[in-house]
């Protein structure tokens, strides 16, 4: 039957499918909103990575990477009983007092040639990057009229919230890379190998992977942030897994030409 009382039977079906889709059309805005605040919340992040790798280079050797004169004059809080106390080039780097593993003289610093009985950064991991800027314009670091405000930013940055919890991926009695040797091998010969080799001894002017291995904190610091006014690339980005994986396989690679 199509009379007028069948229709008035269908009406709240219809109203009732009209509805349903008016609500399904609104929550499907509010996915799509919420899927593009997700991924420009990541994109901010990968930025910030950026940021974090370019302050991983300044720690490492700073002058070098804005292309600036060798400092002349040792730093003013390296010890003057030191090993490198002479060599002003070495002293002012970052990491010379504070290690490639952020610990200082609590860290693999605490003895051997490179110990200088200085703290680590590790105390300022999570501190408010505008109090690390202060820091290292204060008297005892003297970075203030040697590093721009973008580069004292940046390298605050690293400090506050760059760091690596180098235990995680290194055993630090025996210096093995907790990573797997066979996933490394696949990762180092499709981004490293290009420009190091198969074999870790390129260029020619660089100590062999196998034996730069002897300070693994050094290779996972330089595999995550880059090395200093070169091409190589930072894996910062990536899970930190992978650079443990390649430093596995590098320990396989010759220490000898």
């Amino acid at each position: 039957m199509t009379g007028p009382h069948n229709k008035e039977e269908r009406s709240p079906k219809m109203k009732n499918y009209a509805f349903a889709r008016m609500y399904s059309s609104r929550l499907l805005t509010i996915v799509i909103a919420a899927a593009f605040v997700s991924i420009s919340t990541l994109a901010v992040s990968a930025e910030q990575e950026s940021t974090l790798s370019y302050g991983g280079l300044l720690y490492d050797k700073w002058y070098k990477v804005i292309d600036a004169d060798k400092p002349t004059t040792a730093h003013p809080a390296y010890p003057k009983d030191k090993k490198y106390a002479g060599k002003p080039d070495a002293n002012w780097r970052c990491k010379e007092c504070h290690g490639w593993d952020y610990m200082g003289v609590d860290g693999a610093y605490s003895s051997g040639k490179h110990s200088s009985g200085i703290k680590g950064i590790n105390g300022m991991n999570g501190a408010d990057p505008a109090k690390v800027v202060a820091v290292l314009k204060d008297s005892t670091h003297g970075y203030g009229n040697k590093l721009s405000s973008d580069d004292l930013s940046a390298l605050a940055l690293f400090v506050s919230k760059g760091q690596v919890d180098m235990d995680r991926y290194i055993d630090r009695a025996t210096k093995k890379p907790k990573g797997d040797a066979a996933r490394g091998e696949a990762y180092y010969n499709t981004v490293c190998a290009h420009c190091h080799g198969k074999d870790g001894l390129q260029p020619k002017e660089m100590k062999p992977f196998g034996k730069q291995m002897g300070n693994p904190w050094e290779v996972m610091h330089k595999i995550l942030n880059g090395q200093p006014a070169e091409k190589m690339p930072a894996l910062r980005a990536f899970d930190r897994q992978i650079a443990a994986d390649i430093m596995a396989h590098m320990t396989s690679l010759p220490a000898k030409r």
